[in-house]
């Protein structure tokens, strides 16, 4: 469990010269079996190539105060595609921060409907978006030469 007691939990639009780093470090906390966007972590240069480029619609680094003082705790997209990405860093898993961090990016991004790819084995994903209100839809196979 988390020894932080977050507040105010908001989300404001990814500067890249300001969140590049921390948005490495998050990536190095993925476990590359669950992930789907990426087998091995890429190099620092090609991560921040890929930051400048604005790769989402919307990307979002989520902030919440702790001891009076904010704090980077997350990033979360909304893709071109209109799928949601999420990831909050583990010191920070545990707080409800993913629930709150969805609720404010579909508050201000309103629409229909929203998607979430999750990699099959990646369970703590797939309990997460079924606990929000996501219904799986599909199956998707991939076969590589």
């Amino acid at each position: 469990m988390s020894k932080y007691i977050l507040k105010k939990l908001s989300i404001r639009p990814v500067r890249p010269s300001n969140d590049v780093d921390f948005l490495f470090e998050l990536l190095k906390e993925r476990d590359p079996r669950a992930n789907i966007s990426h087998k091995k972590l890429p190099t620092y240069a090609s991560h921040i190539k890929f930051v400048d480029s604005k790769p989402y619609k919307k990307w979002y680094i989520i902030t919440a105060y702790d001891s009076g003082k904010k704090l980077k705790v997350g990033s979360i997209y909304l893709s071109k595609n209109d799928e949601i990405g999420i990831f909050v860093s583990k010191r920070f898993q545990g707080n409800n921060i993913g629930k709150s961090a969805i609720s404010a990016l579909i508050k201000k991004n309103p629409q229909k409907r929203y998607l979430a790819n999750v990699n099959p084995k990646n369970s703590k994903s797939k309990r997460f978006f079924e606990n929000n209100g996501f219904k799986l839809i599909q199956y998707t196979f991939e076969k590589i030469k």
